[in-house]
């Protein structure tokens, strides 16, 4: 299964799953980075991987339209099957949904459907968490659409809260277990993955995530 990232600034998810490829614990192909940010963290560790990567945004393609088809022309370019959203904080162009359409994956640092939508990322979601007394928040995977944070979700973890909780305390034990859950969803899928494909129901074009029971996943994982 070949990998293609989106990422705006340090890209921690994304080496998480560069790391468990080149150990052999992920059975998957970083295949290219694509970040909005020409200074993100994310570029440098495609360097050090040795995976193509990108610079693409409004800078260099201010029409929204050439932007996206950009972003799709490169996916395509390095045949990539399924794409993460490994910290990016743009809205994919409808060209790349409609390319690959199911075959997208966002994570998110809460138990959606609560403390998602616009605006919340980052230090917001755990500041959220905390305001509304929560005892335990955790990780989302979930097939991205044309909303903020509203697909399909495909796995979800739990991540407890202390009383003694900051939202860095709080966002550095969310980022931790996000580290480990995305590798292990991606190892999930990718074993699907390949088992639709040899069943002969399509090429990679076909095969979308969370769609339903029968294709691939439409189920949520609480580890």
């Amino acid at each position: 299964m070949r990998l293609g990232f989106l990422a705006s600034h340090g890209g921690s998810d994304m080496q998480a799953v560069l790391d468990a490829c080149a150990a052999g614990r992920l059975r998957a192909t970083p295949a290219v980075v694509i970040s909005n940010n020409a200074d993100a963290e994310a570029l440098a560790r495609a360097v050090r991987a040795d995976v193509p990567r990108y610079h693409l945004s409004g800078t260099a393609h201010p029409d929204p339209v050439a932007l996206d088809t950009a972003i799709v022309d490169a996916l395509v370019r390095h045949d990539v099957e399924l794409v993460v959203l490994a910290g990016y904080m743009k809205k994919l162009g409808p060209r790349t949904l409609a390319r690959y359409r199911g075959r997208v994956l966002n994570i998110h640092p809460a138990l959606l459907p609560r403390f998602g939508g616009q605006g919340m990322y980052g230090a917001r979601v755990h500041e959220a968490v905390l305001a509304a007394g929560e005892r335990e928040t955790g990780v989302t995977i979930h097939v991205v659409d044309e909303e903020y944070d509203h697909g399909p979700i495909v796995a979800q973890c739990r991540v407890p809260v202390r009383a003694d909780d900051t939202p860095a305390t709080l966002a550095a034990r969310v980022l931790e277990r996000e580290h480990t859950f995305l590798v292990e969803t991606l190892e999930v899928q990718g074993r699907q993955y390949r088992a639709v494909v040899r069943e002969g129901e399509g090429g990679a074009e076909d095969v979308g995530l969370g769609e339903t029971p029968e294709r691939i996943v439409s189920r949520v994982q609480r580890l």
